[in-house]
């Protein structure tokens, strides 16, 4: 510490503390003492050119001072209110010349120390609220600085940043000439985020990131506000950490006594928790902090829809860890697509396509009194799982595979709601029909097996034979033809199983006949038929369809043969 710093924190002191001449050092280290000490227990001086962090006591004034030894030196002053607003005020008091030289180690004139310590500092700047704030001058004269502090609200965390040196070489990283962040896209669960560049990392080549904040209830003004809404612990169980109100000249680090401050930091350390509620029971915020490095631009994922989130964006200096924010912005989600029910009309076969996780809904309200309804369900790929409410009530909860039939007793003019959810493989094709008559209106009845099976030993070169399951029920079965290359695959083949794709969707060249066949024995239930035509050394594929009395189609699995190349 200069002479002149010692000097002027000297000049503080009551008369009756002052020695004749101006003590050494060594003598000055255990002679200073805060002249009021209810006012000024917590009382240090700011290092220039370090941002410290402090905790402050509601309700308690906390003074921090600040030498500017010449006049005309640029100073700037910042506070940085974390998790309340503040009030605070910097004022300045000027010493009298001879106070701004070497000492001589001469003893003060008593009337001339009464005049220095009368007199009254002047007030350079005074605010309250949660904005970061700054005094900020090119030119300040030489004197003792005072920083008041003040919270009225609740204990809280602050920061101080304090200056002589010129504003180029402002610790803080700078914002750019739009400090805004701009919402680029927005989702029902994801909302992407834009800024521009920190010159600081542009221009000043100083390594830096950002930090992207996302809460549902406002945006924060500063880092420190964030961290604050963090932590998990609660405040008043937590003493500050060690070193947290550190400065090379804070009077409690040399030993000197600080008035009843021990005892206050002891009880903080020793309070018990909230009655009712325990430490590890209390809910984290409901807050994300997400630093992503130096890129600026960033998808928040994970989102709720139809829900407004507040963004915000910090750049952060890595090597001083100080941080500055961006203008945040907000914005809502979007909502969740409504889902569009489709009208089941009573004896209609209704095709519905369903995503890959997705659901559909189906409406059912028979027009006229009955007793059941059927709902006739084909899948035509992979499983799905049906859920059938009946009035509002669950009757009905299956997965579904193939055509099944659900029977269900009917209620005077009762509605029905079909919910159709498809599965994880992929996307899902399906018919669906509701009777309230369902002799009339039937699908086909298939056998549980529905391979087409083909007769290696029959095959020749022009010609191969497949034989498949029947129905117990007249049926009419049409079987087509396709020649595929050596290319086609487990793949293609699983695309070509959609069962309900009709004849109706295939060539005419690619027909080979269409006959009726029925078997009242299961067991005897089977048909073989010998395909011609075929050309030597080739795979086609074969389908055989199975069509109802109500002209509904059921194609069964496909089957790839090949033709023998030499006969």
């Amino acid at each position: 510490m200069t002479p002149l710093q010692w000097r002027l924190l000297w000049l503080l002191l009551p008369l009756s503390s002052r020695a004749q001449k101006l003590p050494t050092r060594d003598e000055q280290l255990f002679q200073m003492q805060i002249r009021d000490k209810a006012s000024f227990h917590l009382s240090s001086v700011l290092p220039d050119g370090a941002e410290i962090s402090s905790y402050l006591f509601r309700d308690t004034p906390k003074r921090y001072f600040f030498v500017v030894e010449e006049d005309n030196t640029p100073l700037s002053v910042t506070v940085t209110p974390c998790d309340t607003p503040l009030e605070w005020k910097l004022s300045l008091q000027e010493l009298p010349e001879e106070a701004s030289g070497e000492s001589s180690g001469e003893p003060e004139p008593l009337e001339q120390q009464k005049q220095v310590t009368s007199e009254e500092a002047t007030e350079l700047l005074s605010y309250k609220g949660n904005d970061v704030e700054s005094f900020v001058s090119s030119s300040a004269p030489a004197g003792l600085y005072q920083l008041e502090l003040l919270s009225t609200e609740k204990d809280t965390h602050f920061k101080v940043y304090a200056t002589t040196t010129p504003e180029s070489d402002q610790p803080y990283p700078e914002l750019p000439y739009d400090p805004r962040v701009d919402v680029t896209s927005l989702g029902r669960t994801t909302v992407t985020l834009a800024w521009k560049p920190s010159p600081t990392a542009s221009l000043l080549r100083q390594p830096i990131q950002y930090c992207v904040v996302v809460n549902r209830e406002h945006n924060f003004k500063s880092l420190c506000a964030v961290e604050a809404k963090l932590s998990v612990d609660d405040a008043f169980m937590t003493a500050p950490k060690p070193g947290l109100d550190f400065s090379p000249f804070d009077f409690a680090h040399f030993g000197f006594p600080s008035g009843n401050s021990g005892k206050e930091r002891s009880l903080l350390a020793k309070l018990p928790p909230k009655p009712g509620r325990p430490v590890h029971a209390r809910p984290k915020p409901d807050i994300q902090k997400l630093c992503i490095g130096n890129k600026n631009i960033f998808t928040v994922s994970d989102l709720k829809p139809d829900t407004q989130y507040y963004f915000d964006v910090f750049v952060a200096n890595s090597r001083s860890n100080t941080s500055t924010a961006y203008v945040g912005t907000f914005a809502r989600t979007r909502e969740e697509a409504k889902q569009k029910t489709v009208e089941l009309k009573d004896g209609r076969v209704t095709d519905v396509f369903v995503k890959r996780k997705g659901a559909k809904f189906l409406r059912f309200a028979p027009v006229s009194s009955h007793q059941k309804v059927t709902f006739f369900v084909h899948s035509c790929l992979d499983a799905v799982q049906i859920q059938v409410r009946r009035d509002g009530k669950l009757v009905l909860s299956q997965n579904v595979e193939g055509i099944r039939q659900f029977l269900l007793r009917g209620r005077p003019k009762a509605k029905y709601l079909v919910r159709l959810k498809g599965n994880k493989k992929g996307a899902s094709m399906l018919k669906v029909l509701a009777s309230t008559r369902p002799s009339k209106h039937t699908f086909p009845a298939l056998p549980e097996d529905t391979r087409v099976k083909a007769f290696d030993r029959l095959r020749t070169c022009s010609s191969a034979t497949v034989a498949w399951l029947g129905t117990q029920e007249r049926n009419k079965f049409c079987i087509y033809k396709r020649e595929v290359d050596d290319s086609y695959n487990d793949e293609q083949k699983r695309r070509e199983q959609n069962q309900c794709l009709g004849p109706d969707t295939r060539k005419k060249s690619e027909k080979v006949l269409c006959k009726y066949f029925h078997s009242q024995n299961p067991q005897k239930a089977v048909t073989t038929e010998t395909v011609k035509g075929l050309q030597p050394g080739k795979a086609y594929l074969l389908d055989v369809y199975v069509i109802g009395h109500g002209g509904h189609s059921v194609k069964y699995q496909s089957k790839v043969v090949k033709t023998r190349k030499f006969c």
